[in-house]
């Protein structure tokens, strides 16, 4: 995964959650077969992981 354009002093906000947790979060979905909105309460809440991976 590239490097967040704020590491890279390109300017920009950080952001609010690691990507490696989008990631795991979307894993966790897809293997599972859950719904969004039964995602367990250790990933982040279930609007930010759909807005992540929305295209």
């Amino acid at each position: 995964m590239p490097a967040p354009a704020w590491l890279e002093g390109k300017g920009g906000q950080p952001e609010g959650y690691c990507h490696r947790w989008m990631i795991d979060a979307i894993r966790y979905l897809v293997t599972g077969g859950i719904s969004w909105r039964a995602m367990p309460a250790d990933f982040p809440a279930w609007g930010r992981v759909y807005a992540f991976c929305a295209p």
